[in-house]
């Protein structure tokens, strides 16, 4: 885990703002349902910017020291993360980053997404209010700055946050959970494997965008079909030559991969 992280993590839980509430004494205390979901957020984002390493172990009392916080909301973000399988706990041993994924649940993610996402965005250019749309056109314009010239892992959560809106734009929260968790997986494998992004990723968000702005359903799940159909073959090509370190190319030189 990356020191530099971590500490600015402590430096947040340590002080006041979020974490803290004025009592009736006039001193601070913590919330601890909302400092359980900041040391969620915080070992969430060491997993996948890889500041915890795939297969690596996890230790409690590490982060507790690390983090400033007792051990019981570091356990409770555990159990969450164990939930959607970017940890693993073993008995008497404890618990562990998941490791990187096989080419059979690399397959298996992709089956769902299909299932998953156009269904998703059928429901949102359906029901998506115009400030929803809104957001959208604004991430897509915040995409088309980062690319070529950010950080490959700023970026790729960007492009998450993306397609996690428009599934909670389409109104059913369990596929948007679900959706949530399969992309946390693809992160994690997109972070390792090296791929020659294009703009064409960003043009098919465009074209997504377009169709819901339209309300037109039936053809925002096609485009949203081929658009995880054609990142499943972009990612497969680099999963098969074994390429590793992903990383944004400079500026003129391609874009980066999208999920």
């Amino acid at each position: 885990m990356k020191g530099k992280t971590m500490s600015r993590e402590k430096s947040d839980l340590g002080h006041g703002g979020p974490w803290q509430d004025a009592d009736a004494g006039g001193g601070t205390r913590r919330r601890p349902g909302r400092l359980g979901d900041s040391v969620y957020d915080t070992l969430l984002n060491e997993l996948l910017s890889g500041s915890i390493e795939p297969g690596s172990r996890i230790m409690i009392d590490r982060l507790s020291r690390s983090l400033g916080v007792s051990q019981s909301p570091i356990r409770e973000a555990l159990l969450r993360l164990e939930a959607q399988g970017l940890v693993t706990k073993t008995h008497l041993v404890g618990y562990r980053a998941a490791e990187r994924m096989s080419r059979r649940q690399f397959e298996e993610l992709y089956e769902m997404r299909l299932l998953l996402e156009p269904f998703a965005v059928s429901g949102c250019a359906r029901l998506a209010s115009e400030k929803q749309i809104g957001t959208l056109e604004h991430m897509t314009t915040e995409m088309k700055q980062q690319s070529g010239r950010g950080s490959y892992a700023s970026f790729a959560q960007q492009d998450a946050e993306f397609h996690e809106f428009i599934a909670s734009c389409g109104g059913n929260s369990l596929v948007r959970e679900s959706l949530s968790a399969l992309h946390g997986h693809l992160h994690l494998f997109r972070l390792h494997f090296n791929t020659q992004g294009t703009s064409e990723a960003l043009r098919e968000h465009d074209q997504i965008l377009a169709a819901i702005k339209e309300r037109n359903a039936e053809g925002a799940a096609a485009l949203m079909k081929r658009h995880i159909e054609n990142s499943r073959d972009r990612l497969l090509n680099a999963f098969e030559n074994g390429n590793g370190d992903a990383r944004v190319s400079p500026a003129g030189e391609g874009e980066v991969e999208e999920s």
